[in-house]
């Protein structure tokens, strides 16, 4: 098992595909929220491509079960989009990046983030948005989120995009509010302030 010593050789990031969902689902399953709430795990359903009208919280997200099987279907269906990251065979890491025009209907974007500027879509400017971190405890403050972050980029650049943007908080408030990574590491892999909110910072790395 990989506890300590991790090296760059030592963590494999792969983008999440339909054929990873069991070892998706296991990572949230096993690993700790901030509030070490079993009924808080989220799966990150609700940072995704998918339209949120007209479909009921409670029927849909109410409960870890319920949140846990639509994250099978999202991952199933590609609507989660991101990178885990391994450790001996083992998930240790997880971010959820997903273009950003696809995902201006999913719940968190409509709840979250209306004053977060968006583009136009007849000037084609592809974004790739960088929603939320999560770090098995054990493999925290060893580099993990920065190199899925630097895959994300990497990825983005083949695939056409001409920025990667992110949303830190402006404040540390705890865990559970920091799940979008802290300024720090986007500024230390080459993102800048391109606006802000109250709240928030949007940081963006351009690709070309």
């Amino acid at each position: 098992m990989c506890l300590t010593g991790v090296t760059q050789m030592d963590i494999n990031i792969r983008r999440l595909t339909p054929d990873l969902v069991e070892d998706y689902v296991h990572f949230f399953d096993t690993t700790p929220h901030a509030t070490n709430r079993d009924d808080h795990k989220c799966y990150c359903v609700w940072w995704c491509n998918d339209d949120y009208a007209g479909r009921d919280f409670d029927e849909d997200f109410a409960s870890r079960e319920k949140r846990r099987n639509l994250a099978i279907q999202y991952v199933k269906g590609g609507n989660i989009q991101g990178y885990l990251a391994y450790c001996d065979d083992e998930v240790v890491g997880w971010c959820n990046a997903n273009t950003k025009s696809d995902c201006l209907y999913c719940y968190c974007w409509r709840r979250f983030m209306g004053a977060i500027p968006t583009e136009d879509p007849a000037q084609g400017i592809k974004v790739k948005a960088v929603f939320c971190f999560a770090i098995a405890p054990k493999m925290r403050r060893k580099g993990i989120a920065k190199r899925l972050l630097e895959r994300v980029c990497q990825d983005a650049a083949q695939d056409g995009f001409v920025y990667v943007e992110a949303y830190p908080m402006k404040e540390f408030i705890d865990e559970a509010e920091d799940y979008m990574g802290p300024i720090e590491l986007y500024r230390e892999s080459g993102f800048a302030v391109y606006y802000e909110t109250e709240q928030k910072l949007v940081m963006r790395k351009q690709l070309r």
